[in-house]
């Protein structure tokens, strides 16, 4: 039973998923998907012009998520209120340390993770067990104060996370969000408010999980 919660915690912390959707803080028309047809091609993933990582230090709510992921909206799983908490590397070659709060099955996780650093400022490697495995993060916007828009790509699979310094930020940003979105072929339809309640801030030894 363990094994199973562990591994629904890694779908979802690497975002290449989707989620049901709850009801959240802002409630939009959710159009029925599309048939499948010929996509356009997707925006160049690059990260937001002089990124400093050290102004991103702290905690982060997950607020919103556009990801597609077949197996976990077949399945239907349910958000939680999330958090992230980043500590800046201490050098040039130091990992950024990512703490994840969360819950599952009622019972509050904690991630332990390390975002290697890369030569592009604001480009972090995620290493799975094999290359093929790797999760690249990229800080495409933020304001270091309220938001902060996120892209993980893996298998060229993407998902983008919104987080803010507090449970709300301003209807532009969402709407910056989604249209960030739709330029990677993400629309309304796949895109998930996550829950402003419920959050964790601690966890027992035996529910933290070291990916380091």
């Amino acid at each position: 039973m363990m094994r199973i919660c562990v591994c629904v915690l890694l779908l979802a912390l690497l975002g290449l998923s989707v989620f049901d959707p709850v009801d959240g803080r802002r409630t939009r028309f959710k159009p029925k998907p599309k048939d499948k047809k010929k996509e356009k091609p997707e925006e160049e993933i690059t990260p937001a012009k002089d990124i400093d990582i050290h102004q991103m230090s702290g905690k982060w709510y997950l607020l919103t998520v556009a990801s597609r992921c077949q197996h976990l909206l077949e399945k239907g799983f349910k958000v939680e209120g999330t958090t992230i908490t980043l500590t800046p590397p201490a050098s040039t070659n130091s990992p950024l340390k990512v703490s994840t709060f969360t819950k599952l099955n009622y019972q509050c996780w904690e991630i332990q993770q390390h975002y290697e650093t890369t030569k592009i400022t604001g480009h972090f490697l995620l290493k799975g067990n094999m290359p093929l495995m790797n999760t690249e993060i990229t800080v495409i916007d933020t304001d270091y104060s309220s938001y902060s828009i996120l892209v993980y790509k893996r298998m060229k699979k993407i998902t983008m996370k919104l987080y803010g310094r507090s449970t709300q930020v301003p209807d532009a940003i969402v709407d910056k969000f989604e249209e960030l979105a739709k330029k990677h072929n993400m629309g309304l339809d796949v895109i998930f408010q996550f829950p402003d309640y419920g959050f964790c801030q601690s966890a027992v030894k035996e529910y933290t999980l070291v990916m380091t």
